[in-house]
């Protein structure tokens, strides 16, 4: 991992001991697919930091500062990941934050994940979301409920602990997401995805999606999601990603989802060369 860490604009040798992303998760993070040395999506990925920062009361540092920061990690990265970790900075003991912050931030360059088969295999995890609009759709650093989801696989059968990723319900029984990625259904002819009012992070790719295909965001439960037509996750690192089966229910492929990540790829070439 290549990471580069600052507290303002100024780098420094490593994270200070009182910081409040370590202390308490007071911090907010992006995860960006990077080709050819550039980040194609940086601009909506900025978007949503800024949406998370002015929820959170977060100061952010100077983004061109940063982006330059970025570009020179990227610098002959044909493909990649880089991840954007912006936290409050340093403070006392104590929940309350100072009123006047300096953000500490790292840049972390990364490979890209494994590939994926061609048609997930998905299980129902047993970790609920917990309903907080204050911090719905927002990418913040405290991800344990994810951390907790994702640790049920070696504790699971050895069918569950073949699949690729796992549906999470909120404490009222909604489906809300994968533990990283959004998930799309087609129901009754209608492309739907969960709403993120409550819970859950509004994805970068999920805002492309329900562009590109006219969706409804609603509240989708159980029975609906594994009745659907067919279903498919998506995230900005990995794209679109058909979905073959969720627990006993199986889906053949679908030509729409299809065309989608051929639309996509068209219009981001990073996706046309890995799942």
């Amino acid at each position: 991992m290549n990471a580069r860490i600052f507290v303002g604009d100024r780098r420094v040798e490593g994270v200070a001991a009182d910081d409040r992303g370590l202390a308490y998760g007071d911090g907010l993070f992006e995860t960006l697919r990077a080709y050819r040395g550039e980040a194609p999506w940086w601009d909506a990925h900025w978007a949503r930091l800024e949406r998370g920062a002015q929820r959170l009361r977060l100061p952010l540092p100077d983004q061109d500062f940063v982006r330059a920061q970025a570009d020179a990690a990227l610098e002959g990265v044909d493909a990649g990941v880089l991840k954007l970790i912006v936290t409050r900075g340093s403070g006392g003991r104590g929940y309350a934050p100072a009123e006047a912050a300096e953000p500490a931030w790292i840049l972390s360059a990364h490979p890209l994940p494994s590939a994926l088969r061609d048609g997930l295999a998905l299980r129902w995890c047993d970790t609920r979301l917990s309903i907080q609009p204050a911090l719905a759709g927002i990418k913040h650093c405290n991800r344990l409920e994810q951390v907790l989801a994702r640790a049920e696989w070696n504790d699971a059968s050895a069918s569950d602990r073949d699949a690729d990723e796992g549906l999470m319900l909120d404490t009222e029984d909604n489906v809300v997401c994968a533990t990283a990625a959004n998930v799309f259904a087609r129901i009754d002819g209608r492309w739907l995805t969960p709403r993120m009012d409550r819970c859950g992070v509004a994805g970068v790719c999920r805002a492309w999606v329900l562009s590109e295909l006219n969706a409804d965001e609603s509240r989708l439960s159980r029975p609906q999601l594994e009745s659907a037509e067919t279903v498919f996750l998506c995230n900005a690192v990995r794209g679109i990603l058909p979905v073959a089966r969720l627990g006993e229910r199986a889906w053949a492929p679908h030509p729409q989802v299809s065309v989608l990540r051929g639309h996509l790829a068209a219009a981001a070439p990073m996706f046309a060369t890995h799942e």
